[in-house]
């Protein structure tokens, strides 16, 4: 019997992340749960994760930080090739771009964007002598609309849909794909003090924001050997929202 694939899951102690690693362990992968410094956050959906019969350990490190990075996938992949990336780390830090400080600007594309190549590079070669991939980043739909106050964080997601759509055609004779997730309003602790019920049923068609679990449904799906033959899209899900 071949060994799982293994999965690595940056911000994965997070409501979309954690939603993401049960999600995978669910379908016998087996799951890097990644913080960025609070490893007990991570360990506690490896936790729940053995707890219903997967497979999984913690981590943590700076994805911002090159250096911490790839000290850490250096022990990581010690373990065996990670099959599937999920870049899902990323952080807020809004203000209108007129009184934007430097700081600001440079934390949130430090994070998002320098962390997907921080986090990605060192993963691609094991993948390559497999000759099987998936790497998935998950976006925002401010990376596709632009949003009042974020002028950083939609820079940040932009950046990586032509960073995927460059990666997919790199790697598409490789049977590595590489995909962008971009969700727009979904219920958790990042948005219940942002958006209260009227204003979602202004802002949002469906009516209702989504949840972690389909947001972590849909990348389930893109790690799959079903999808194949996707690779380089940007794919909503927003509830008709764009």
């Amino acid at each position: 019997m071949s060994a799982p694939r293994r999965a690595l899951v940056t911000g994965g102690s997070g409501d979309i992340g954690s939603a993401i690693c049960r999600r995978l362990a669910g379908q016998g992968l087996e799951v890097v749960v990644h913080a960025n410094s609070r490893l007990e956050k991570a360990e506690v959906v490896v936790q729940e994760i053995m707890a219903a019969g997967g497979k999984a350990s913690a981590v943590a490190f700076d994805v911002s930080d090159g250096t911490a990075s790839a000290g850490a996938l250096q022990d990581v992949l010690a373990d065996g090739p990670v099959q599937v990336v999920v870049n899902n780390a990323g952080i807020h830090d809004d203000a209108p771009l007129v009184g934007m400080s430097a700081e600001q600007w440079r934390r949130v594309i430090d994070v998002s964007l320098h962390g997907f190549y921080n986090v990605t590079q060192p993963l691609l070669m094991p993948m390559m002598r497999g000759r099987w991939g998936r790497v998935i980043s998950i976006s925002s739909i401010a990376g596709q609309m632009g949003n009042r106050g974020q002028a950083n964080y939609a820079a940040a997601k932009a950046g990586l849909h032509g960073a995927s759509k460059s990666l997919a055609i790199e790697m598409a004779s490789r049977g590595i794909t590489a995909n962008v997730v971009a969700p727009g309003i979904i219920a958790g602790s990042m948005t219940e003090d942002v958006f209260d019920d009227s204003m979602v049923k202004q802002m949002v068609p469906a009516q209702r924001p989504g949840t972690p679990e389909e947001v972590a449904a849909l990348v389930a799906f893109l790690a799959s050997d079903d999808a194949g033959y996707i690779s380089g899209q940007v794919i909503g899900i927003n509830g008709a929202m764009a």
